[in-house]
């Protein structure tokens, strides 16, 4: 087997790659970025999201530090609040139930606008969400839900100004190449094995390795095996690559796992969207509008509290829940006085939608569903809306449903205006919550909590930051912070030691491929 030699090897090609790969480089390191996709469809799940990445701000000027392309028109419409430390805080808390890794939150949530701050200086453009985080309420734009900014054209935009600026930098980039094993003595990681489409192996020797591969929710059986029976039914929102390579790698050399490995980020996804995601489509095929309608599974019954909160906090998990209704799916229904706040997702071409001037015609097109069911079950919806409660779609507004089983707690208005739509959705999976044990250097534990010298994770595969739920938007942040810190982290031990030899033959350790 034929070998070449550099300082770091990331593996991955998203947004936590390849900002590590930028921070090892500024670092003054030799960079080598594998990424197993081919070049035009590399990016990871980064390239399938839209780019939102929620931070901290304390008002105006934070926010014009990250947008300085900000009009003084839009300024001038617009309420874009506070977005505080604590807030952060809480909200990691609360949606993980006071089991997110206080160590590693602490570094992700002060972390967050310094690290969009340099993400700026690498050529990243933001902007503010407008068209799904921001409702215009007598004249002027509130944004709600913590979440006020993205990336510049989405998550493509992302990885593409990423890509170039790792590029500017002399960062070696390959296609096409799959990290199947870590090359490690006992002693620590020297380098990866490496599996070209075209099947040729070589040894990519390194001081350090940098694992940002993603998780495993493209692995159906690993999904099985971890989640639970059923979840091979589950859509894959983004990369088909990521299958689980980084964390197996890691495992395999006595990397210590942490975290929520029976849970995941999963959402309602359009029912008939192909089993991987669609880059032409992006994440289209996501239908996060329910707060404002009501979701109906086949036997004609609500199933869960659709305004419990913000969508943002939410949405992450009712994937779950509508994989477990009876034939995995379910109906979102609205009316003509929620259409126009509906977000852009529901425009799409490609959407299984059913469209109807009267509400028996409706559920009489609604496949899969009891129609008689469903129809008293609107009925009942109806009767139980506080119609005296004014409706506000920027603010948890409380106009609820009294005496049902299942109470709608915010949003609630009656379905009973025409024209009348239902969307049909199933679940997608974006990305697994088990993951690897890091310290707050970004380095990769042992099963005995010491670190793995010359082994470090950042983004999807990194455990123990989200259990059961996510706040939206967290993951590109976490995934660019802990990025930059383990490139940060890895090129500073490799200037701190100097060059660092094998000290004995690499272990048998199986390769993935």
């Amino acid at each position: 087997m034929r070998e070449e030699a550099t300082d770091i090897v990331v593996v991955g090609g998203g947004n936590a790659a390849l900002t590590a790969a930028l921070a090892a480089r500024e670092g003054g390191a030799r960079v080598v970025v594998l990424e197993r996709a081919p070049e035009d469809e590399a990016g990871g799940n980064s390239a399938f999201t839209a780019g939102a990445m929620r931070v901290v701000y304390r008002g105006l000027e934070d926010l014009r530090a990250l947008m300085p392309d900000l009009s003084e028109e839009e300024i001038a419409r617009t309420d874009f609040g506070t977005y505080t430390e604590e807030q952060f805080f809480d909200d990691m808390a609360r949606v993980t139930q006071n089991r997110t890794d206080p160590d590693l939150c602490e570094i992700l949530v002060r972390e967050s606008h310094p690290t969009l701050l340099w993400m700026r200086s690498k050529g990243v453009r933001f902007q503010p969400i407008y068209g799904r985080q921001a409702f215009k309420v007598e004249g002027r734009f509130k944004f709600w839900g913590g979440l006020t900014v993205e990336a510049w054209g989405g998550g493509p935009g992302l990885v593409a100004a990423l890509t170039r600026a790792a590029r500017n930098a002399g960062i070696d980039i390959r296609y096409q190449s799959r990290a199947v094993r870590l090359a490690s003595d006992g002693f620590g990681v020297h380098g990866v094995e490496v599996r070209k489409r075209d099947g040729e192996r070589y040894l990519l020797r390194a001081q350090a390795v940098i694992l940002a591969a993603g998780g495993f929710e493209a692995d159906p059986e690993m999904r099985v095996r971890y989640l639970g029976p059923g979840w091979e039914l589950a859509k894959v929102r983004g990369s088909r690559f990521n299958t689980g390579d980084g964390i197996k790698m890691a495992l395999a050399i006595g990397a210590a796992p942490v975290g929520n490995w029976s849970g995941c980020h999963a959402v309602g996804w359009d029912f008939n969207a192909p089993e991987f995601g669609d880059l032409s489509v992006g994440d289209g095929f996501q239908k996060h509008s329910y707060p404002f309608g009501i979701m109906i599974n086949a036997e004609g019954k609500r199933f869960v509290d659709e305004g419990a909160d913000f969508r943002n906090y939410t949405y992450a998990k009712y994937g779950r829940v509508i994989l477990a209704q009876p034939g995995h799916f379910a109906w979102q229904i609205f009316d003509g006085q929620v259409l126009h706040l509906l977000r852009d997702e529901y425009r799409i071409k490609r959407v299984t939608k059913v469209r109807a001037e009267t509400l028996e015609d409706l559920v009489a097109k609604l496949e899969g569903v009891n129609a008689e069911a469903a129809l008293a079950e609107i009925r009942a919806f109806n009767a139980a809306v506080r119609r005296d409660i004014p409706f506000n779609p920027n603010v948890k507004d409380g106009r609820r449903t009294e005496g049902l089983p299942i109470p709608k707690s915010n949003w609630a208005n009656p379905i009973e205006v025409p024209p009348f739509e239902a969307y049909q959705v199933g679940c997608g999976i974006t990305f697994t919550f088990g993951g690897l044990r890091i310290d707050t250097r970004a380095q990769v534990l042992d099963q005995d909590l010491d670190p793995i010298p010359g082994l470090y994770a950042a983004g999807e595969l990194v455990g123990g930051l989200f259990y059961f739920n996510y706040p939206g938007g967290t993951g590109l942040t976490s995934g660019a912070v802990f990025g930059r810190r383990a490139g940060m982290s890895a090129a500073a031990d490799l200037a701190a030691r100097g060059p660092r030899a094998p000290k004995g033959p690499f272990l048998p350790v199986p390769s993935l491929a």
